[in-house]
């Protein structure tokens, strides 16, 4: 029996412009021609300012200004976000020596794009890389060479993209908060009455346009903070509000601290010391205030034993957060989850489940990132599955929020179940990724000994034989390799990627379905696991 507990899919995702054309078949004609004037003007002032950038010269300039990009990203998935930048950006991309970070060129107007990388945690600038760097051979001595390097170092660069993108996080802020007070405006008149439907559809077609205005500031604002910071005498915004105007005038003096990471044997250093000595010297050499917490700049030195970067943070929290308000024991982080799903090759059209979802973290980033597919979250306890229901609401209602409309959905279904017994029909599946319980925070390793063969044997038979592939991520390595020699004759091992989750040894298992038939295993084999519901 299958008991769907929220179900928010849709077969269709459609654009701002098949929904305005939909609102135009039943408002009259005038209604729109006078809501688009607006987003007329915007244009013509587009092409205005294009003429003046031409024209000016400075535009050539902006063009040339570009900078490298460090990024962190989840240990053992480097690849796979070098992947996506190239994909993406058209960037080349190189993987650091010191796991889980990479870095790649770009222009400066590609750096919203940055921002949309699904496999990166933080982001930074990067100031300059040392690849072999030449270390003192007493302490003092090197810590005399980072204060004395603080001064040397290029900073005018990497200090404009620092600035574009924090104007950029305040555009983007005030860009939501315009958003949230136009969706939440009240139909109701305050009497309890309903507006006339003709003046409800022009509001929303209205909204809207008002988004889409919204949305072309947004993307003009960098470009014109670029042309402002290489020399461009033109202004950014016209309709700038007097207190950004008088932050641009009256800087204030910023705050800033001094993050050090430190990898390898052979340093006579601590990284406390080298941040403190290089960020004394950073302080003098802008005469910037030191503050720990609330600071305005993150100044980052990471040493990996003879390799030296040293950069600007451009994240002020991990990216991986973005899709879950509902936190469980063990939530999977956004990166990682991408970085599963993009193992297995989703194609259009496929099946997805996640068998033990938790709270959601897989299929909700699959549901975003392959919307082509469909997907099924799954879990034998409800709580984990009302977790899961309830971010993929918050979710859809963030969308709604960016978008200025209501959303269409997503298209994927929340379920419980038992994952001994998957209410789906024998070979219906085409990818299964899921977390699988480490035996510490959820479960135990005694009952994973069980466990693991059950889902293994239950997995086979959902799967498609022959094209099938499964992403396994667990960290009881020697409990899975023995359930997966068992299952040899349905289950082959393509790859195995190692990865670091909260300071455990963990991998990810990348299996292909073999072409041979499911058959039900005899009682006499084992019959069911002690997890299983009778």
């Amino acid at each position: 029996m299958l008991f769907v507990l929220d179900t928010v899919s849709c077969p269709r995702f459609r654009t701002r412009t098949d929904y305005i054309q939909d609102l135009g078949s039943t408002a009259s004609m005038s209604d729109v021609q006078e809501s688009t004037n607006p987003l007329l003007d915007v244009n013509l002032l587009e092409n205005q300012s294009s003429t003046q950038v031409t024209e000016s010269g400075p535009k050539s300039e902006s063009e040339h200004l570009r900078v490298t990009i460090g990024a962190t990203v989840p240990t053992g998935f480097e690849q796979t976000a070098a992947d996506e930048v190239r994909e993406k950006l058209g960037s080349s991309c190189k993987i650091s020596k010191d796991r889980g970070k990479i870095y790649f060129d770009i222009s400066v107007e590609s750096l919203a794009q940055v921002h949309c990388l699904r496999s990166v945690d933080n982001l930074f600038v990067v100031v300059q890389e040392f690849k072999d760097y030449q270390f003192k051979e007493t302490k003092e001595e090197v810590l005399k060479d980072f204060e004395e390097l603080a001064g040397k170092l290029p900073w005018s660069d990497p200090l404009k993209i620092w600035k574009i993108n924090t104007r950029f996080k305040k555009r983007k802020t005030k860009r939501k908060k315009i958003s949230q007070n136009t969706s939440k405006e009240k139909i109701d008149n305050g009497q309890g009455d309903k507006t006339d439907e003709k003046d409800v559809k022009k509001e929303i077609t209205n909204n809207v346009l008002d988004s889409q205005i919204l949305d072309y500031y947004e993307n003009l604002a960098i470009k014109e903070e670029i042309s402002t910071l290489v020399g461009d005498d033109l202004v950014s915004c016209k309709d700038e509000t007097d207190e950004s105007s008088k932050e641009e005038t009256d800087p204030e003096v910023l705050k800033f601290r001094v993050t050090c990471n430190r990898a390898g044997e052979k340093h006579c250093f601590s990284s406390n010391e080298v941040a403190r000595d290089f960020g004394g010297a950073v302080q003098e050499y802008f005469k910037w205030k030191a503050d720990m917490t609330n600071f305005d700049v993150e100044v980052l030195l990471n040493i990996h034993d003879n390799e030296v970067v040293v950069g600007i943070a451009l994240t002020e929290e991990s990216l991986h957060r973005r899709n879950i308000t509902h936190f469980g024991p063990t939530t999977l982080r956004s990166t990682l989850a991408y970085g599963m799903l993009r193992l297995c090759a989703p194609q259009p059209t496929d099946i997805i489940i996640d068998p033990m979802c938790g709270t959601g973290a897989i299929p909700i980033e699959g549901a975003t990132e392959w919307s082509n597919c469909y997907h099924i979250a799954g879990d034998n306890n409800p709580l984990a599955v009302n977790r899961a229901a309830n971010n993929i609401s918050s979710l859809l209602t963030k969308s709604q929020v960016k978008e200025g409309k209501l959303s269409w959905g997503l298209p994927i279904d929340t379920v419980q179940w038992d994952i001994c017994k998957l209410p789906l029909r024998t070979g219906s599946v085409d990818i299964i990724v899921t977390d699988m319980p480490f035996g510490k925070r959820m479960g135990s390793k005694k009952r994973n000994w069980d466990l693991y063969p059950a889902c293994l044997r239950e997995m086979s038979r959902v799967c498609r034989p022959g094209t099938g592939r499964a992403v396994l991520l667990t960290q009881d390595k020697k409990c899975f390799t023995k359930a997966l020699s068992a299952m040899g004759h349905v289950w082959r091992k393509v790859h195995t990627v190692w990865v670091n989750i909260g300071g455990l040894h963990a991998a990810v298992y990348l299996l292909k379905r073999t072409p041979q038939t499911f058959v039900h295993p005899s009682e006499q084999d084992g019959g069911r696991s002690p997890w299983c519901k009778e």
